[in-house]
C-alpha cells in the first residue's frame, strides 16, 4: 500500500518555502503555421559522465522558409560563461530539422544551459540544466571543530527543560477513521510549541503505530494530516514562530530566518531544531507509538530540519528530505537570491556585524555539516533547475552522507519541488525498512 507517501508526503513537499513553480520552457506547440523548438536531453535525469548531449529540433509549420541559427550558452550556477556554440539553419516550409550538440565539460558540477533559436519569424530561449559527475562534488569549507560539542551542549540545555506534554483530543476534527489530537509541549528556552497527532481508530487497543513525523516548510502552518494506512500515525509539528506555535515569535515572513543571526547561541534555527528533537521526545512518551519505526519527512526548510534532526537524534529510523535548503551556505553567494540578499541587508543594518561573522555562525547550521553524522537510511530529492536549493548545494550534502544507505532522485525539469516518483520510492523503502508487509 502506497497511501501514505502518495497522499501525505505530497502535501509536505508542496508546502515549501515558496509556491512551487516550474521553469517556463520555450518548447513550443505544434499549431499550424507556427515555428517551435524541442530540446531532448540524452539523459533521463540530466546527469552526464563527461559530455552533455542534446538534440535541438526546430519545427517549421509555416508556409515560408526560416533562415537563421540555433545556439547554446553554458554557464555555471553563478552565471559565469563556460561554453557557447551556434549552427546556421535553413529550414524549409512545413518541415523540421534536428541538430545534435555534444558539450564536453571537465569540471564536476551543475551547469545552466540556454538553447536559443533565432530565425526569420521566431526567436526564443529554452532554459535547462545538467550535471557532470555530481558524485565528485565537495565543499572546500570544513565544519567547525567544535560543531558536535556545540550541538551536544544545546541538547543538554533542552534536556533541562521539562517537556510538560499535553494532548487534547479535537473531537470535531475526528474523521475518516482517525482521532486527532492537539499536542503541546515546552521546548528550548521554555517556548511552547504545538503540533497535531492523528491515529487510526482500531479495535485492538494494544496496536502500535509506525510514526511519520512531518516537518514544515518555511513559515508553513501544518495542520492535522491523515492517511488511509491503519499501521501509521502522523505527527505534524509547527516549530517556534510557525503555524500555531507563534505565541512569542510572530514576525514577518522575511524576517524569520534572520532572527538573532549574529549570535549562534540565540539564532532562531537553534531553537527550531531543538523543537524537532522535543517532538521525538513526545513520540517516545506515547506507548501506542512504535519508537523503533520513526520516519521524518519534509521539503525545503522541512527537508533541512529533517537532515538536522536525523543527524542529532539517533532515534530517527528513516530520513526523507526533499529540496533541503541551507547547504554549503558559504558558496551561495551569486547563486541564489534568497536568503543571501536578505542576509546582506540585515548585516548592513547592524553596526559591527560582517558577512564573515554571519558565515562563522551559519557554519553551525549548515545542512552539509549535519549530513556527515547521519546514521539512518536517507532519501534526498532535488529539482535540477531549483534556484532556492541549487543541485550542487544539495549534492554537497548528499555526498557528505557516508555511513548509511542513501538514494537521491533528480527531477530534470523541476525547480523547488519533487515529483510523484519520489513519493513512490519513499513509500517502498519505508515499508521495506520497517517490515510493513
Amino acid at each position: 500500500m502506497m497511501s501514505v507517501p502518495s497522499k501525505i508526503l505530497v502535501v509536505f513537499f508542496l508546502l515549501l518555502l515558496v509556491s512551487a513553480t516550474k521553469t517556463v520552457f520555450a518548447q513550443g506547440d505544434d499549431k499550424e503555421g507556427s515555428v517551435s523548438a524541442i530540446i531532448t536531453p540524452h539523459s533521463s535525469d540530466g546527469i552526464f559522465s563527461s559530455t552533455a548531449s542534446y538534440t535541438f529540433e526546430v519545427k517549421n509549420g509555416s508556409d515560408t522558409r526560416e533562415v537563421g541559427k540555433v545556439s547554446y550558452l553554458v554557464t555555471t550556477e553563478a552565471g559565469k560563461k563556460v561554453k557557447a556554440d551556434s549552427v546556421k539553419v535553413n529550414i524549409g516550409r512545413k518541415s523540421s530539422e534536428s541538430y545534435n550538440f555534444e558539450i564536453p565539460i571537465d569540471k564536476p558540477g551543475f551547469y545552466k544551459i540556454n538553447f536559443m533559436v533565432n530565425v526569420s519569424d521566431y526567436d526564443d530561449t529554452t532554459r535547462k540544466a545538467f550535471g557532470i559527475k555530481p558524485e565528485q562534488i565537495r565543499s572546500q569549507y570544513a565544519k567547525p571543530t567544535d560543531f558536535d560539542a556545540f550541538w551536544q551542549n544545546t541538547r543538554k540545555e533542552l534536556d533541562n527543560v521539562p517537556p510538560e506534554f499535553k494532548m487534547t483530543e479535537l473531537v470535531d476534527s475526528n474523521k475518516n477513521g482517525h482521532r486527532v489530537f492537539l499536542v503541546e509541549m515546552k521546548s528550548l528556552g521554555g517556548f511552547t510549541i504545538r503540533g497535531y497527532l492523528t491515529e487510526p481508530i482500531v479495535k485492538n487497543k494494544n496496536r502500535k503505530f509506525v510514526v511519520l513525523l512531518g516537518l514544515p516548510g518555511y513559515q508553513v502552518a501544518l495542520g492535522p494530516m491523515m492517511g488511509s494506512d491503519p499501521d501509521i500515525a502522523m505527527f505534524t509539528l509547527n516549530i517556534r514562530g510557525s503555524g500555531n506555535s507563534k505565541d512569542v515569535i510572530n514576525v514577518r515572513r522575511d524576517s524569520y530566518i534572520l532572527l538573532n543571526l549574529e549570535d549562534k547561541n540565540k539564532y532562531i534555527l537553534r531553537g527550531a531544531i531543538m523543537d524537532c528533537i522535543r517532538a521525538v521526545d513526545f513520540i517516545y512518551s506515547r506507548p501506542e507509538l512504535r519508537h523503533e519505526n520513526i520516519i521524518v519527512a519534509g521539503g525545503s526548510l522541512g527537508g533541512y530540519l529533517t537532515v538536522a534532526l536525523s543527524s542529532l537524534d539517533k532515534r530517527i529510523n528513516f530520513c526523507s528530505a526533499a529540496n533541503p535548503i541551507l547547504s554549503d551556505v558559504r558558496n551561495m553567494e551569486h547563486e541564489v537570491d534568497w536568503p543571501i540578499n536578505d542576509i546582506h541587508k540585515y548585516v548592513n543594518t547592524r553596526p559591527g556585524l560582517t558577512m564573515d561573522k554571519v558565515y562563522n555562525n551559519l557554519d553551525y547550521f549548515d545542512a552539509k555539516n549535519f549530513a556527515t553524522n547521519l546514521t539512518c537510511p536517507t532519501l534526498v530529492g532535488l529539482g535540477l533547475v531549483d534556484n532556492i536549493a541549487p543541485p550542487d548545494h544539495v549534492y554537497v550534502l548528499y555526498n557528505n552522507i557516508t555511513k548509511v544507505p542513501k538514494h537521491i532522485i533528480i527531477f530534470r525539469d523541476l525547480a523547488h519541488e519533487i515529483g510523484k516518483k519520489y513519493n513512490i520510492y519513499e513509500g517502498r523503502w519505508m515499508r521495506d525498512q520497517f517490515a510493513m508487509f
